[in-house]
C-alpha cells in the first residue's frame, strides 16, 4: 500500500516555495527524487510515487532533489538546492559524482574499532561543511569499547561545537539521541566507510530491518559493503533517512571553503603568520608552527589538513581541465558538423 505524504512531511520549505511563481504552483506538482537508477528516476509527491523517465535535455538530478512536474508527469524544471554533495568518481574517472541533496543533518558515522580514523572524519566533515549542511559524528559499536568517552573527547577536541555522540546502532535507547535532528520532514543523510554499522543504524532509526547487514572482518575490523545504492526511508518520528553506500574511496574536489572550516584553528592561525603565503613549514615567523612546538596544535592535524588541501586543489585542476577540453571537443565537432553541412547545401544550389 502506498503512503501520501504531505510536501512538508517530504521536506518541501520555504526555501523551495519562494522559487515557484503563483502560476506554477497552481499548474505544476512538486516532486522529490527518492531513488536514482540508470535510466529513470523514482519520484515522491502528493500523489504517490512515480518514475520519471531520464532524458538527454534534463540537468543532472541526484537523490534528495527537489523538480516540478507538468500534469502529464512530465518534467518541467528542477529547483535550486537547499546543500549539495558531490565528490570526485572513484578511480582515475576525471569527473564528478553527485551524492545527494537537500539534506539538512549529515550522521558522519564511524566505528570504534581499529577502523577509528579522526583523519577520515575530517574528511567527511570538510565534505559535509562544503555541502552546506550540519555535522553530527556518530560513534558506533561503543558496546564493544572499553572507554567509548575517550574517543568521544579526540573528536570533540576537533571542534568544541561539533556535536558527537557514541551508540549501540543495535539499541533504539542508545540512538535516543539522534532525535532531535530526525524531526517531520527533516532529511538526515548517513556519510561513513564501510562496516562502520550504517545498515544497522538504519535499521534501528526504521524501527524494522531495511538494511542487509554484514559480518565485520576480523582480520582488520572492515566491513562489507551491504549498501550498493541511494536510497531514502522515512522514520516513524517523521524525518526522512538518506542512506548512501559505504565510500571506500572519497576523494574530494572544490572543497576549499570546506576544509578551512573544518581546520577552523589552523586558519585562524595562518592570519597569525608573518608571510600570507607560509607553507607552515619552516619558514621563520610560522604561527602554526610555534603552536605545533607549544602543544596547541597536533602535528597530525596539520598534516591532515594539507592533505586535504593538496587533494582538493589536484582534483579540481583536473576537473577543471576535463571540463574545458570537453567544451573544445564540442566546439570543434559542432564546427566540422556546421562546415559539412554548409558544404552539401552547396551541392545541392
Amino acid at each position: 500500500m502506498t503512503t501520501n505524504y504531505s510536501l512538508s512531511q517530504l521536506g518541501w520549505t520555504s526555501f523551495f516555495q519562494q522559487q515557484l511563481s503563483l502560476e506554477e504552483w497552481d499548474v505544476f506538482i512538486p516532486s522529490r527524487v527518492v531513488a536514482q537508477h540508470r535510466s529513470y528516476l523514482e519520484l515522491i509527491n502528493l500523489h504517490g510515487k512515480q518514475r520519471l523517465p531520464l532524458a538527454s535535455d534534463m540537468p543532472l538530478l541526484t537523490v534528495g532533489d527537489w523538480l516540478l512536474l507538468d500534469g502529464k508527469g512530465r518534467f518541467h524544471r528542477a529547483l535550486n538546492r537547499l546543500s549539495f554533495f558531490s565528490r570526485k568518481a572513484p578511480g582515475s574517472k576525471l569527473v564528478s559524482q553527485s551524492i545527494a541533496a537537500n539534506v539538512d543533518t549529515v550522521f558522519v558515522t564511524c566505528s570504534l574499532n581499529s577502523n577509528f580514523s579522526l583523519n577520515r572524519i575530517e574528511r567527511y566533515l570538510s565534505l559535509v561543511k562544503d555541502a552546506g549542511a550540519d555535522a553530527v559524528v556518530v560513534l558506533t559499536k561503543a558496546d564493544h569499547c572499553e572507554d567509548a568517552m575517550s574517543y568521544v573527547r579526540k573528536v570533540q577536541a576537533l571542534d568544541t561545537l561539533l556535536v558527537v555522540e557514541a551508540v549501540n546502532a543495535l539499541d533504539a535507547t542508545s540512538i535516543q539521541g539522534l532525535d532531535a535532528w530526525c524531526g517531520e520532514g527533516r532529511t538526515i543523510a548517513l556519510l561513513g566507510s564501510s562496516g562502520v554499522g550504517k545498515s544497522t543504524l538504519i535499521n534501528t532509526l526504521l524501527g524494522y530491518a531495511e538494511q542487509a547487514t554484514g559480518l565485520i572482518r576480523d582480520a582488520d575490523d572492515k566491513g562489507r559493503h551491504t549498501t550498493t545504492a541511494r536510497t531514502m526511508h522515512f522514520m516513524p518520528c517523521g524525518g526522512i533517512l538518506l542512506d548512501l553506500p559505504g565510500m571506500r574511496e572519497l576523494q574530494i574536489a572544490d572543497c576549499e571553503q570546506g576544509v578551512k572550516e573544518t581546520f577552523t584553528d589552523i586558519s585562524d592561525l595562518e592570519k597569525l603568520c608573518r608571510f600570507s603565503d607560509c607553507h607552515h613549514q619552516d619558514e621563520p615567523g610560522c604561527a602554526v608552527q610555534a603552536a605545533i612546538a607549544s602543544g596547541e596544535l597536533e602535528s597530525r592535524r596539520l598534516a591532515s589538513f594539507n592533505k586535504l588541501m593538496q587533494e582538493q586543489a589536484f582534483n579540481s585542476a583536473s576537473l577543471a581541465e576535463k571540463r574545458a577540453n570537453d567544451r573544445a571537443k564540442t566546439r570543434f565537432y559542432r564546427s566540422v558538423s556546421s562546415h559539412h553541412a554548409k558544404q552539401r547545401k552547396k551541392g545541392w544550389s
